[in-house]
């Protein structure tokens, strides 16, 4: 299930505005998905320009986007410290967001966790004061349905399995997985609900990222909100 909404320009604006955070000698990890992209073409510019970084991918589509923009990449065994995390979000409220729209957020949550500081991209679409949105999954194939039936039964949740667009069968992530999307409504515990999820057998990694974001930096048509927690 991959979040839309908002305008370009404003997703622009918040990427490009995120990537100036960067300075040399940072590793920095590049996250997934529409508004992050517009921040690794602004590190790419940067780095055409003398900036010198190295860039931790997140998933395939941002190993891509980086290499094509220039940027040298790195991976998390090789560093000792990740100085900025970079990533878009779901939802966001406050520290709390919910990512996993483009099936990459496992790989995102270990680069954003192991970051000095975290940033979220993101437009005035993706703000609000209780998080609702259905909360991604990574689950090992062969436990999906023992999973689904799980957080029916165990956390009262509607569990759908992602189905490709444009192949037969479900969605598989970088990780050879599948993913839930699961419906909650309004998440009035989210950290509760992130612990009832991982105790789950099956499970590889939710979507809820709690208490993770350090500075939001919002896009709107007028310019960038910037907001720390």
């Amino acid at each position: 299930m991959k979040a839309t909404g908002g305008s370009d320009d404003a997703k622009r604006r918040a990427g490009e505005r995120a990537a100036a955070e960067a300075t040399d000698g940072m590793v920095v990890g590049l996250g997934t998905g529409s508004t992050t992209a517009y921040a690794i073409r602004a590190l790419g510019q940067a780095v055409n320009a003398g900036l010198d970084i190295q860039g931790i991918p997140t998933s395939f589509q941002s190993r891509q986007l980086a290499l094509s923009a220039g940027i040298p990449l790195t991976s998390l065994d090789a560093v000792d410290t990740v100085h900025l995390a970079i990533d878009g979000a779901d939802q966001l409220a406050g520290r709390h967001c919910i990512k996993g729209g483009g099936a990459a957020h496992t790989r995102e949550k270990i680069v954003d966790a192991a970051a000095e500081r975290f940033v979220v991209v993101a437009d005035r679409t993706k703000q609000v004061e209780t998080l609702d949105h259905p909360v991604p999954v990574e689950v090992i194939p062969e436990a999906w349905t023992v999973v689904t039936d799980d957080i029916s039964n165990k956390v009262g949740g509607a569990a759908t399995l992602r189905e490709a667009e444009r192949k037969d069968g479900p969605v598989v992530t970088d990780n050879g997985n599948v993913v839930l999307d699961c419906e909650f409504g309004e998440i009035r515990d989210p950290a509760m609900l992130a612990l009832d999820l991982a105790a789950i057998p099956g499970v590889v990694e939710h979507g809820l990222f709690i208490n993770l974001v350090d500075t939001a930096f919002v896009g709107t048509d007028a310019g960038v909100e910037e907001q720390p927690f």
